[in-house]
């Protein structure tokens, strides 16, 4: 089994390349709640979403997320009763969160509703929420402590990053079957996301890093950073906020107490005898996933590395 620690856009992409190589019900994905948020009385779970619709082929391709072809006539009225409307969802969009809420206010988890959810779209992999607890990243800027989300999309990663904070982390467990996926997998994968609030986010899970650390398979990441600046999503501020070197030794680093190979871009070949010093192998080759033949080399240069192809 290949275990893959997944946030979104980045990560699904990756996950599309995946699936071309390994076969879906050979695959694990361990997905970021961090960002989960309710909207308009909804229970939301951006990166969870963006996974699930990417390899059931209903992504928006050019966003990354949401669904293709989507209508927002309910935001529209929404927005007429006084809503906010920073944070948009389509009208086939919503019926997810519909679902997920009336099922979590059943009594369901959130595991078990993913669960149905992957059936329902004719996924065969598997695809795991880190926790069923409520865990919610926030940031700290100048203006104080504010959800993820507000940060990313209404604040459109503007503020000066002070800090990060995994609300509930400590008290919350691993969702059933995380930790044991981890530990007998052939390998893990870390997808290109981003390390400090969706690879970070996961990890701050009571019991989820030391699993990395004692997996049986190797780890591999990918990183996330190309020449410096982040491809899609605010890693690069973040980790210059935090005072981390903004690069993929930066990203290496911050893996470095169970990391086995780091996977770099060519642009960052220099990079890669640093990474190696601190007892890190590191493969260089092209990570921009700009199509699927781009995703698909990639996935198998990792997963050959990861020594399970």
């Amino acid at each position: 089994m290949i275990v893959v620690l997944a946030g979104g856009v980045g990560a699904a992409r990756f996950l599309q390349g995946v699936v071309q190589v390994v076969p879906q019900e050979n695959v694990t994905v361990i997905a970021n709640t961090g960002d989960d948020r309710e909207f308009y009385g909804l229970h939301v779970s951006p990166d969870v979403d963006i996974v699930l619709y990417t390899l059931a082929h209903l992504v928006d391709e050019k966003q990354g997320w949401g669904i293709q072809g989507d209508t927002y006539h309910t935001m529209k009225q929404l927005t007429a009763y006084g809503y906010e409307d920073w944070f948009a969802l389509g009208d086939r969009d919503l019926a997810t969160h519909i679902h997920r809420t009336n099922l979590l206010r059943q009594g369901k988890t959130l595991s078990e509703i993913t669960e149905q959810m992957r059936e329902k779209l004719g996924l065969s992999l598997r695809v795991i929420p880190m926790t069923n607890d409520q865990v919610a990243t926030h940031v700290q800027t100048p203006d104080g402590l504010i959800h993820f989300e507000e940060y990313f999309v209404k604040r459109r990663c503007n503020d000066e990053v002070q800090g990060i904070t995994f609300v509930g982390a400590e008290t919350a467990s691993p969702a059933p079957g995380v930790l044991e996926a981890i530990r007998e997998a052939e390998a893990v994968l870390l997808a290109p996301s981003n390390p400090i609030v969706s690879i970070g986010s996961i990890l701050s899970i009571p019991g989820i890093r030391e699993a990395v650390r004692q997996t049986k398979g190797k780890v591999v990441a990918v990183s996330p950073i190309v020449g410096g600046a982040t491809i899609k999503g605010p890693a690069d501020k973040m980790m210059r906020g935090l005072g981390m070197e903004v690069s993929a030794a930066g990203v290496a680093q911050s893996y470095q107490d169970f990391l086995d190979t780091m996977v770099i871009d060519t642009q960052d070949e220099g990079l890669a005898p640093a990474i190696e010093q601190a007892g890190i192998q590191c493969i260089v080759t092209n990570t921009i996933m700009r199509d699927l033949d781009a995703k698909t080399e990639l996935a198998r240069t990792v997963l050959r590395a990861a020594g399970v192809l």
